[in-house]
């Protein structure tokens, strides 16, 4: 499975802030905001990822990521020179993704939960429609809605309704199988001028071919469109961090934990860091496992 993550739009609710650079590099607490979407996608497992952005931040990511391989991984680049919405970012990454199923995760999203690699992982075994995750909100008519049947089944996804069908939103996270190029391809731009994801969704589910898998209170989905939920987005990384001694969407931790990278790999990037609070966290996991290492 090969995965996308859409680092587009303008930021225009975040300026002036997003004058200089784009709100995917925004800093949320101690680490970039594409950090932590990218850390959903490598805890799946998924080592093939491409970045989609605009052509003025093209460069910014790729001095950022480079190729990837410090992490064990392959990051690909490509410009969507019009924020016309998600979905066409499967008619961008064509090529990309060739005949592979794929996840897609936006870029200002933050999904935070101790077993995230639980629920994300068996989604790599699709073979054939698509998944999406539904999220409970109280504020439903921002997003688009998840509507289920009398099984519990979902049934219908209505893009910001007026009148919500349930308090469950759909996040920014979606598997979908290679059929997600051609869904896209087809698609009409809507009212707003652009190819809206709802309507991939759609399309899956008049198939019968989508289903929701819904996140439960053990989880935090964050939005960071706006000042107030970035700054509430640190905050809460800020106090997860200190309280558990960990660092959330550390990916050099996570490209160890998954065998992308070996440990002396993970030594040469504490080492890199060194001066910084970051850094000091990698040489405390690298003692850690040397003597788990020498225990073994």
């Amino acid at each position: 499975m090969k995965g996308i993550i859409l680092a587009g739009g303008r930021g225009t609710r975040l300026y002036p802030v997003t004058l200089g650079t784009c709100k995917q590099l925004l800093p949320v607490f101690d680490k970039p905001l594409i950090y932590y979407p990218f850390a959903v996608l490598m805890q799946a497992g998924i080592r093939e990822v491409l970045i989609v952005t605009t052509p003025e931040d093209l460069h910014r990511f790729q001095a950022l990521f480079k190729d990837g391989s410090q992490f064990g991984i392959s990051i690909s680049y490509a410009v969507q020179l019009e924020p016309k919405g998600i979905a066409e970012v499967f008619v961008i990454g064509a090529d990309f993704i060739g005949k592979d199923s794929v996840c897609l995760i936006l870029g200002d999203n933050i999904f935070y939960g101790h077993n995230i690699a639980e629920v994300v992982r068996p989604c790599l075994d699709l073979k054939e429609g698509g998944i999406v995750f539904g999220y409970e909100v109280n504020d439903p008519e921002r997003y688009g809605v998840i509507a289920f049947d009398d099984d519990g089944r979902i049934k219908d996804i209505i893009e910001k309704p007026k009148d919500p069908p349930s308090s469950y939103a759909v996040t920014g996270l979606y598997f979908y199988d290679n059929t997600v190029i051609d869904i896209a391809k087809g698609l009409k731009p809507s009212k707003r001028g652009e190819y809206e994801i709802t309507d991939v969704n759609v399309a899956y589910l008049q198939k019968r071919q989508l289903s929701v898998r819904l996140l439960d209170r053990g989880f935090a989905w964050l939005d960071t469109g706006t000042h107030d939920a970035l700054q509430k987005a640190s905050s809460y990384v800020q106090t997860i961090q200190e309280r558990q001694g960990i660092k959330i969407a550390c990916l050099e931790e996570i490209a160890y934990q998954q065998g992308f990278i070996s440990f002396e790999e993970l030594e040469k990037l504490a080492q890199a860091a060194s001066v910084s609070e970051y850094g000091h966290y990698l040489q405390k996991l690298c003692m850690k496992s040397a003597f788990t290492l020498s225990s073994g």
